[in-house]
């Protein structure tokens, strides 16, 4: 879930000379002593979400700023409006490597048992919760290594998405109170953490046991893990035995002015503007487009057609499941990516 939150961003230098003509950036001419105020200032707001004194006593004396994440923040590609969109073969060369699906399709093989079941409880697919973990950690091989309280902290205290980082970590408090080791809150410098790369928001909200021991483990346990990437996935609308999507050939005849979508998307709006109108499959069939993939949607199920390199090249017909896929990470590369991965592990 995540990296939509934390793009856009202008590159700041790691490092500043000693020099009388020095210019500092914003990460460094914040103060330890103003995130020590600001650190006082967020415990009684804390304290009135019932974060109890135990939690705030044992780690808010800990936390010191981290100019790191203000620079990783800021060194984020941009994003604006009118940038050229890079094109999609080389992402997926990297993302759907080999290397990549001979690990899915072990990871696959070993967690048979969970997977099934947590298929049957939820209807998401054994392979798209595998793939979702390939992407995000690369089956558990590197979940990050910042101290996600002291990392939302700093992002909190620079301010510029002060309300969003301010929300996390006190979410990461309160996962402290439920009995998550502080230990546990390792991850990304954007206070990701975990196989799946929660934010303490959603882990607490939907975060699950999947094994069965009463805890809800998504730094060592698979089956939680896997658990919780389903239950993502039922929260954002997942429909089973619908495919996320399928690709396709489009003819050089075909209109694209005529099927040019008309809606504008509340979030990610240059992600969905990519995207066709809705038709049927069998619309699509009728202008001349053709699955050339598997599985093909039925024909009665609504898709949008993307095109990621451009004309002829290989295009999708995409199903509502992947605005799914979307929702848990905000980029056409990311989610059709998932999508391939999942295919080719499940072959």
């Amino acid at each position: 879930m995540r990296y939509f939150l934390f793009s856009a961003a202008l590159l700041v230098s790691a490092a500043v000379p000693q020099s009388s003509n020095l210019v500092v950036t914003p990460a460094l001419a914040q103060s330890e002593d103003g995130f020590q105020s600001f650190l006082s200032g967020l415990r009684g707001q804390a304290e009135r979400q019932g974060i109890s004194r135990r939690t705030l006593d044992g780690v808010l004396p800990t936390l010191t700023f981290n100019p790191r994440v203000i620079e990783l923040d800021r060194a984020q590609p941009g994003g604006a409006a009118n940038s050229p969109i890079p094109a999609f073969a080389p992402y997926k060369a990297r993302h759907v490597d080999a290397a990549r699906i001979n690990r899915g399709r072990a990871k696959y093989q070993q967690l048979r048992g969970n997977l099934s079941r947590i298929e049957r409880e939820t209807g998401v697919p054994e392979a798209i919760m595998v793939a979702i973990y390939g992407h995000e950690t690369n089956y558990g091989s590197y979940t990050g290594d910042f101290d996600l309280l002291r990392a939302l902290a700093s992002l909190a205290y620079e301010g510029r998405r002060r309300e969003l980082f301010t929300s996390e970590f006190l979410s990461a408090l309160k996962m402290i109170d439920q009995g998550v080791p502080r230990s546990r809150l390792v991850g990304s410098w954007a206070g990701a953490t975990g196989y799946p790369q929660f934010l303490p928001s959603i882990y607490l909200r939907l975060a699950k046991d999947g094994d069965g021991d009463g805890r809800k483990d998504i730094w060592t346990s698979e089956s939680d893990a896997l658990a919780s990437i389903a239950n993502y996935f039922v929260n954002a609308g997942w429909r089973p035995n619908v495919p996320w999507g399928v690709a396709a050939s489009v003819p050089s005849t075909l209109d694209r002015s005529a099927i040019r979508s008309k809606l504008v998307s509340p979030r990610c709006a240059r992600v969905h503007d990519r995207h066709s109108q809705w038709k049927t499959i069998a619309e699509w069939k009728a202008l001349g487009v053709r699955p050339t993939g598997y599985p093909v949607p039925r024909d009665s199920e609504l898709a949008s057609l993307l095109e990621p390199d451009g004309p002829g090249q290989t295009a999708y017909l995409l199903t509502g499941n992947y605005r799914v896929i979307l929702d848990y990470n905000c980029s056409n590369f990311y989610a059709l990516s998932v999508g391939l991965l999942a295919d080719e592990v499940a072959r």
